[in-house]
C-alpha cells in the first residue's frame, strides 16, 4: 500500500495510526479515478464531485461507472467517501422555479451516491436571497424534508457544512443549523460537516486552545459531537469572523498550525475523515502533498 512519504512511514515507525485524512481529488476521467489518486497520495479519505458541479446538467451513472468505482474501491481500500453537491443548488431559494430544480438536484445527488455506496454528501444549506433568515431556514428545511422522503432511506447520510456567512448564505452559525435540523421529519439521516475555514471565517476561533475547546464545546453543545461526521480541514487566508470564505494552505492563513494540530490529536475526532479542501498545484508546488504530510507531521503533538 502506499503511503504519503515521509511523514507518513514516520508516523508508522512511531507506532502511530493511520488517521482518516484524504482531500476532494478530480473525477476527470471517470468517478473512479479520485480513489486511485487519493490512493496514491496515501489518503484514507477523499471527497468527489458525482458531476459538474458548475452546471445543471445531471450525470446518469452507467452500470460501468457503478462497476468501475466499487472495482476502486476495493483495489484502495478506500471506504470513507464523500461527494459534496452541486454549487448551484440553493434550497434557501424564494423562487418557486429554483427551489424545485434545487431539490430535484440534491434528489439526483442522493440517488447517484447511493448507486456507488457513498456515505456521506455534504451540502451547503442555502441562501435566503433577502427573503430574511426565518423564511430562509423554514425553506431550506421544507427542501430537505421533500429530499429525504423522496430517496431511500438506506442511501448516504446528508450532512449540513457550516457555512463562512457571505451575503445571505445560511448555516454561518450553530444555532442557524440546529433550527434547520430540528424541522426535519427523519433527524436520523441528517448530520452535519465542520469546515475550519468556514466557522472561523463566520467567528469561531479555533487558533489557539482555549479557543478551540469554547468552539468544540458550542458545537457539542448546540449540535452534538455526534452528529459531527467530517471534518473540512481549511485554513483561511481571512481574519476571524471576516464572514469570506478563502480557503489557504495548512499553517499558512489566520488560523495557524497550532489550530491544526489541536484537531489531528484531539481523540473525539480521531474516528471523523478529514478533507482537505486547499489550493492545489501552483508554480510547481503540489500543495495536497505539502498539507497533507504536514498535516501528518503534527500527530502526536507534533510542534508546528
Amino acid at each position: 500500500m502506499i503511503r504519503s512519504d515521509p511523514e507518513m512511514q514516520k508516523n508508522v515507525e512511531r507506532g502511530i495510526d493511520r488517521p482518516l485524512l484524504g482531500a476532494h481529488f478530480s473525477i476527470a476521467g471517470g468517478l473512479h479515478k479520485a480513489l486511485y489518486t487519493a490512493r496514491d497520495y496515501g489518503c484514507t479519505a477523499v471527497q468527489i464531485f458525482t458531476k459538474n458541479a458548475s452546471t445543471w446538467k445531471e450525470r446518469i451513472l452507467s452500470d460501468q461507472d457503478i462497476e468501475n468505482f466499487e472495482v476502486a474501491r476495493r483495489d484502495t481500500g478506500i471506504t470513507a467517501i464523500a461527494s459534496h453537491t452541486a454549487y448551484l443548488i440553493n434550497l434557501g431559494s424564494p423562487e418557486k422555479k429554483n427551489f424545485d430544480r434545487a431539490v430535484g438536484a440534491l434528489t439526483c445527488e442522493l440517488i447517484r451516491s447511493f448507486q456507488l455506496r457513498i456515505p456521506w454528501v455534504v451540502h451547503h444549506p442555502g441562501a435566503h436571497m433577502g427573503a430574511g433568515e426565518a423564511d430562509g431556514i423554514a425553506r431550506i428545511a421544507e427542501g430537505i424534508n421533500r429530499v429525504l422522503g423522496e430517496s431511500r432511506e438506506k442511501g448516504p447520510r446528508l450532512l449540513l457544512e457550516t457555512c463562512a456567512g457571505q451575503g445571505t448564505t445560511l448555516g454561518h452559525t450553530f444555532d442557524q443549523l440546529a433550527a434547520i435540523a430540528e424541522k426535519i421529519d427523519q433527524r436520523e439521516r441528517l448530520g452535519f460537516c465542520l469546515d475550519t475555514c468556514h466557522i472561523f471565517a463566520a467567528g469561531y476561533d479555533i487558533g489557539t486552545e482555549a479557543a478551540y475547546q469554547k468552539t468544540l464545546k458550542a458545537f457539542d453543545r448546540v449540535l452534538g459531537l455526534e452528529r459531527l461526521e467530517l471534518i473540512h480541514i481549511n485554513d483561511a487566508k481571512r481574519r476571524l469572523g471576516s464572514r469570506v470564505d478563502r480557503h489557504h494552505h495548512i499553517g499558512k492563513g489566520k488560523i495557524g498550525a497550532l489550530g491544526f494540530s489541536l484537531i489531528m490529536n484531539d481523540n473525539r475526532l480521531t474516528h471523523i475523515p478529514k478533507i482537505l479542501e486547499t489550493p492545489k498545484k501552483a508554480n510547481g508546488i503540489d500543495w495536497d502533498r505539502k498539507n497533507l504530510d504536514f498535516l501528518l507531521s503534527l500527530l502526536n503533538h507534533g510542534t508546528p
